[in-house]
């Protein structure tokens, strides 16, 4: 399939203030540079493609709240191509949206979809993978989900479990999937890594626009019907508004349950590219550049002293003096500064007095 054909959708929604004081409500994490890098987790998110993809071709689905963000952050695409949702109803009205939306424009599209809030180390080798299910799902009939290496028994993610004895006869790295897997408890978890074909499951997706279409019309008729009605007023003046008064009446319900746990022709293509959801301070500071007493410092100028296991992200101070912290977060933006234990992290949300 030409390149021409291929899009990225990017889901850019979330809400919440998991990273306060930088992250908000009003900017949640895929707008903040949390990584101290100068751009933010949408940007970078983004930037990965590389030439995947053409500026035209990017999509972005956010709350209506956010479309000035987005459009401030990303310039060159297209600010038609900024949808916005009235309200939140998971991912699987989101996808059903912007599917139906770009099958209008492209009916030969090839979708990756993917959040906007995760990091990858090894942007080469994620983009290597995302051309080969591209290449497989132009050709194909198949939804395929990427499936990331565990590295630890993880109770955060959702997992897959592969069939390793049932690869796709064109393409040797896909597998079929056997089974979803909620959020394990961590006894569970463990058995999972002690085995070789759990995955961890990113939520990123990979399949032609037809393929994902008329999945919606067998598992979903009703939100099918919704998106496909509005098909006349698409890329309309009056599109907004309709969205506005059916995106409402879709279910509250993610893709997983809609679509992918009841489809047949459902792959996993295992990889391993350095990848975290960044749900959490714990988990940004085990992405990132540790000193010999485990120590993270995101900042012009920090100095740890007597410290370990702790996170400090300053990136609006001259010169930071941390001295003898063990398992902290430490935190500022603008007038605010977070000193917090990071196994209390849970209650930040408390602190941040966001509801």
């Amino acid at each position: 399939m030409a390149r021409i054909n291929n899009h990225i959708v990017i889901m850019a929604g979330g809400v919440g203030s998991r990273f306060w004081p930088m992250s908000t409500s009003e900017r949640p994490k895929q707008f903040i540079d949390v990584l101290g890098t100068g751009k933010t987790l949408l940007q970078l998110t983004v930037e990965r493609f590389g030439t995947l993809v053409e500026p035209e071709n990017i999509w972005v689905v956010t709350n209506a709240r956010y479309a000035d963000i987005v459009a401030e952050q990303l310039p060159s695409i297209p600010k038609e191509n900024i949808l916005c949702e009235p309200c939140r109803r998971n991912t699987a009205p989101c996808i059903a949206y912007v599917s139906w939306r770009i099958k209008k424009k492209d009916p030969k599209a090839n979708i990756v979809v993917t959040p906007s809030d995760h990091i990858v180390m090894d942007v080469e080798e994620f983009r290597r993978v995302i051309k080969s299910c591209m290449n497989y799902t132009g050709e194909s009939d198949a939804i395929v989900t990427l499936g990331m290496k565990p590295t630890r028994p993880e109770t955060g993610y959702g997992y897959i479990q592969a069939n390793l004895g049932a690869s796709s006869l064109s393409n040797k790295n896909i597998y079929r999937v056997d089974s979803f897997r909620e959020k394990p408890d961590l006894e569970t978890a463990m058995e999972y890594i002690q085995q070789n074909n759990y995955y961890w499951n990113a939520g990123i997706f990979i399949w032609n626009v037809n393929t994902i279409v008329n999945a919606f019309r067998v598992y979903q008729p009703r939100m099918a019907k919704i998106f496909e009605q509005m098909l006349p007023v698409y890329g309309t003046p009056e599109e907004q508004a309709i969205v506005n008064e059916k995106f409402p009446t879709c279910e509250n319900i993610s893709v997983d349950y809609a679509i992918m746990e009841k489809a047949e022709e459902i792959f996993v293509c295992p990889a391993d590219f350095g990848w975290s959801d960044l749900g959490t301070w714990g988990s940004l500071l085990t992405q990132s550049k540790r000193d010999l007493y485990g120590n993270a410092a995101i900042g012009t100028d920090v100095q740890l002293v007597e410290c370990h296991d702790t996170i400090v992200h300053t990136t609006q101070e001259k010169k930071v003096v941390v001295q003898g912290l063990d398992g902290y977060i430490v935190a500022e933006h603008d007038d605010t500064l977070l000193i917090c234990k990071l196994s209390e992290e849970q209650r930040i949300k408390q602190f941040s007095g966001e509801n």
